[in-house]
């Protein structure tokens, strides 16, 4: 104990100390601030978006008369809300749609013609803690902790303290431990604050504040390997900044680089336009051969009356569906190359433990990739259902007003139960449903 107090009274000295750990601290509690004001713009986008689609659906019951109007002009809202950590680690969350609004019409197309953020100005990504922990926290580290041995050494105590310590290595490894853990708390303080203000599982905080605390202890280990064996202050410093530069700049970017060469992955541009393209031809196609194509996919309609007009809100929506079946093939690639690419950056953590960490927060705080992908999985699904319910009155004429409007599926938040099958727009094997003959 009378090391420790020792320890802390000297750091008190070190006006650099201090304001290097003074400095982080209000970093982490800007960067908790903002992550909490972009949480809250989230909610509060989904809360008016529902809230509008009110309007919205009183609008569409004053003048839809068939299925068909209603199926067409009716737009369904689904959310990705966020989860109570998303606070401390946005990760995908600041490229991809928290809200996006479906209609039972081509759904590929509604999915990825929604990716118009510039990702150059989302290259450095979003002000938040994981960012301040894994790119910011080291360089305070680095301050404190490079000249552990060779600034006693520099000031000539270093002989001295050596004869006069029971254990000198014993006295090193507090003073570390005082630096380190000064530095965690500037970190995880802030954390706690705002774990408390979103009402976090318990759980759930302390995986994301152990991940935090992992990402200290690394610096402060490499850290401490440089400052024992380095021989001047400058040297370990410059050593140490560069092994940063090397891990949580170059090589995640030089990786990155490499893992998008090796993997490519087909443009959700391109894949949106070729499923408008796709349902834009069919009005060019004899009907009947769309027709033939769709019944063949689901024959549980062979049997419902032959088209005799020249337009009918089922082949209508059979060429709708027929248009996402034509992209079939390029939205596996495409979720697929997203896939490998996401396993090789979990891999290449492996060589760096920095990405291996940053890669954890985001995934404890269910903002990265994988979670984009779910709530992917969960619109499909969603839209599946949305499709089966309207078929059983397109395809054979039934009466639907607004009581059958008010029956058709909602979108349920992460808090309700949902399944997000894979591949569900191929086959889902909708059935003829209550409403078929």
């Amino acid at each position: 104990m009378r090391a420790l107090v020792r320890e802390i009274w000297f750091l008190s000295r070190s006006r650099a100390a201090l304001a290097a750990i003074a400095v982080l601290a209000v970093l982490a509690s800007v960067a908790v601030a903002f992550g909490l004001a972009e949480v809250s713009r989230d909610r509060a986008s989904i809360a008016r978006v529902l809230e509008l689609q009110k309007a919205e659906d009183q609008a569409l019951v004053g003048y839809a008369a068939d299925a068909g109007t209603f199926a067409y002009n009716a737009f369904f809202p689904t959310w990705d809300a966020p989860s109570s950590l998303a606070f401390a680690a946005l990760g995908q969350r600041d490229i991809a749609p928290s809200v996006l609004r479906v209609r039972a019409l081509a759904l590929e197309a509604q999915i990825y013609e929604n990716e118009q953020t510039n990702p150059e100005l989302t290259l450095p990504g979003r002000f938040d803690l994981a960012f301040v922990a894994v790119y910011l926290a080291p360089l305070v580290l680095i301050v404190l902790l490079h000249d552990l041995w060779s600034g006693e050494r520099e000031a000539g105590r270093l002989a001295a303290l050596q004869s006069t310590a029971r254990s000198s290595s014993r006295l090193f490894i507090v003073r570390a431990a005082v630096r380190a853990t000064l530095t965690a708390t500037a970190l995880l303080v802030p954390f706690a604050v705002g774990a408390i203000l979103e009402n976090a599982a318990f759980i759930d905080a302390l995986l994301f504040a152990a991940v935090v605390a992992g990402v200290v202890l690394f610096w402060t280990l490499t850290a401490l390997l440089v400052a024992r064996l380095g021989p001047r202050s400058p040297v370990n410093a410059a050593l140490l900044a560069g092994l940063w530069f090397a891990l949580t700049l170059v090589g995640p970017a030089a990786a990155n680089l490499g893992i998008n060469a090796a993997v490519p992955v087909p443009e959700g541009a391109r894949l949106a336009r070729e499923n408008r393209d796709a349902v834009h031809g069919a009005w060019d196609l004899p009907r009947q051969a769309t027709l033939e194509r769709f019944l063949t996919i689901y024959p549980e309609w062979r049997d419902t009356a032959p088209m005799t007009a020249p337009f009918h809100w089922k082949w209508y929506f059979a060429f709708q569906h027929l248009g996402d079946v034509a992209v079939a093939d390029l939205s596996r690639d495409y979720r697929a190359g997203v896939e490998q690419r996401e396993a090789a950056s979990q891999a290449i953590g492996w060589l760096m433990p920095p990405v291996a960490l940053q890669n954890a927060l985001h995934r404890i705080a269910e903002t990265d990739l994988t979670a984009q992908l779910a709530y992917q999985d969960e619109v499909r699904a969603f839209h599946t259902e949305l499709r089966c319910y309207y078929y059983p009155f397109l395809f054979n004429d039934l009466p639907f007003g607004p009581a059958e409007f008010e029956n058709a599926p909602r979108f349920r938040d992460s808090e309700g139960e949902r399944s997000a099958p894979q591949g569900t727009q191929d086959r889902p094997g909708c059935g003829g449903g209550p409403h078929s003959s």
